[in-house]
């Protein structure tokens, strides 16, 4: 089956439908996710957008803080651009429907940790629930956007001119209720595929986060940079869950205080800020108290906020944390860390190109050099949204100024039939599919665990180089069971953990310092006269 479109969209959280409503004013829009289209980690988000629009905020202080947070990373031109161009984006979200919290006729803004400022716009702690509600409304009033669920992309169709440069034409996907492939053919193609955090054995992220964009990039010679800065959220609700149950930042700005189990606030004696600190530094001290003590998790202190205050402020923490037993106001809140975010990614400019011609990207699957080695809180979402925009304006510009020969979304008149890059070779049904579905989820049980024990918070160079070894040698045992067996979303999101895992410790290798997210107990300093830049992987 073969399908045409202008522009195809994979991915259906914050970044893939903003950048559709804005590209349907000039182009047909074929959106495409593998699951519901509100199965997003946006929707899991619960802290908010960070945006300078407080009395006693400045674009400079934004700018301060999420350089402070990069470490030295963070590429300062791009950073001036979100915050510059934030507030406007987020105005945008209110005028598509967006409900967030207000105090009288003001917007009710939230303080995060690493912020110096209240510019965190929430809608209470389902603030990514909220947005996803209003834009997938508006993307439903859209008659130039057609979206089709369960549709997971395997790999992108491209083809070379005469100078071997590589050109992205669609992409093949898996229409998993039908059980066919489908070849998708477009002129451009945005990938708005999130994160990876199902990498790991605990995180935060909803079951689809497999790495899905990241890996067909790679696969089909798009650069990557960055891939060993892998957030961990300090506070997900203890015992996880898949996903953990996040609970928000937002809970310590408001004057939450994390203590050990004996009650000692211990983060004032990691960082100035004590429980506000930048999440690297608290994941880090949590882990540190963990190991030293033995204990299974630390608490969050919620008293300093009153009940009052947490049931209006925070009802799914509250809601999410009675529904499991947890004594709130008496013992505390149990948490440990978990991964949350993927801080580099598919390489891009500032109008959201890869280096890959007609593949664009935005949000957390890019990598437009915001967050440098650290993330500052709720600048995530705030990301999608100025660069999804960005891309918009450039693919509509180029679009009209390139007239397909065929139609819209076909390839130029003369020029060979696309291929699908990196796609399964040979795939049949000579194993028993049942048997190797059993297979499937005991590697992907392997390999969350090998990545937690050593690709983790704190890695060595010991550890690093084994996980190479046991990655590859996953890789390599489930490409011969995949060759051999019809293609399931379940084998092929593998594949992706697969290859995204190898390209993080790939990059953790590579950077023989300590710095923000990364931290290497055999090189605990940072090294700036060697490592003070990207740490890019080209295929």
């Amino acid at each position: 089956m073969t399908l045409d479109a202008d522009v195809l969209v994979i991915g259906s959280g914050i970044a893939g439908l903003t950048f559709s409503l804005k590209a349907a004013r000039h182009a047909s829009i074929l959106l495409i996710t593998k699951k519901q289209r509100a199965e997003t980690s946006t929707n899991y988000a619960r802290g908010g957008i960070a945006a300078v629009l407080g009395d006693d905020d400045q674009l400079a202080l934004h700018v301060e803080d999420t350089l402070t947070a990069g470490a030295g990373l963070c590429h300062s031109r791009v950073v001036e651009m979100l915050v510059r161009e934030g507030p406007q984006r987020v105005r945008e979200l209110m005028d598509w429907g967006t409900r967030f919290r207000h105090e009288g006729a003001r917007v009710s803004l939230g303080l995060e940790g690493g912020h110096s400022r209240r510019r965190i716009l929430h809608a209470g702690d389902q603030t990514g629930q909220e947005i996803e509600r209003a834009l997938l409304e508006a993307v439903e009033a859209e008659p130039r956007i057609r979206v089709l669920e369960d549709h997971l992309a395997v790999d992108l169709l491209v083809d070379e001119d005469g100078h071997g440069r590589i050109h992205c034409r669609g992409a093949l996907a898996l229409d998993h209720r039908e059980g066919r492939l489908v070849e998708i053919h477009a002129r451009a193609t945005m990938f708005a595929t999130g994160g990876c955090g199902q990498v790991y054995r605990h995180t935060t992220n909803p079951p689809i986060a497999t790495g899905d964009g990241v890996a067909m990039a790679y696969r089909a010679g798009a650069s990557v940079a960055n891939m060993e800065f892998i957030q961990f959220h300090p506070t997900a609700l203890y015992p996880t869950e898949d996903p953990a149950f996040l609970i928000s930042e937002a809970l310590r700005g408001e004057g939450a205080v994390l203590r050990r189990l004996d009650g000692h606030a211990f983060m004032d004696g990691y960082h100035p800020l004590g429980s506000l600190a930048p999440r690297d530094v608290v994941a880090r001290a949590i882990d540190r108290e963990l190991r030293t003590s033995g204990e299974s998790h630390v608490v969050l202190d919620v008293k300093p906020i009153g009940k009052a205050t947490m049931e209006t402020r925070f009802p799914g923490a509250v809601q999410g944390c009675l529904k499991r037993g947890v004594d709130l106001y008496g013992a505390g809140i149990p948490v440990v860390p978990a991964a949350h975010y993927l801080c580099g990614g598919v390489i891009t400019d500032t109008q959201g190109a890869t280096t890959l011609d007609g593949l664009y990207a935005a949000g957390e699957v890019a990598c437009t050099g915001v967050h440098g080695a650290n993330r500052l809180a709720s600048n995530s979402l705030l990301e999608a949204v100025v660069f999804s925009h960005r891309a918009a304006v450039t693919v509509t510009e180029r679009l009209a100024t390139r007239i397909p020969a065929e139609g819209a979304g076909t390839r130029p008149a003369g020029s060979p039939a696309p291929r699908a890059n990196g796609a399964l070779e040979g795939v049949g049904s000579k194993r028993n599919g049942e048997t190797t579905a059993v297979r499937a989820t005991e590697l992907r049980r392997e390999l969350r665990s090998l990545m937690w024990e050593q690709v983790g918070i704190v890695r060595s160079d010991e550890r690093l180089e084994q996980a190479e070894h046991q990655v590859g040698a996953l890789a390599a045992e489930w490409a011969s069971l995949l060759a051999e067996t019809a293609p399931t979303p379940e084998g092929l999101e593998l594949r992706n953990l697969l290859d995204t895992a190898s390209l993080v410790v790939r990059c953790a290798r590579l950077r023989r310092e300590s710095r923000g997210l990364h931290y290497n107990v055999d090189h605990p300093w940072r090294n700036s006269e060697v490592h003070l830049r990207d740490t890019i992987l080209a295929p």
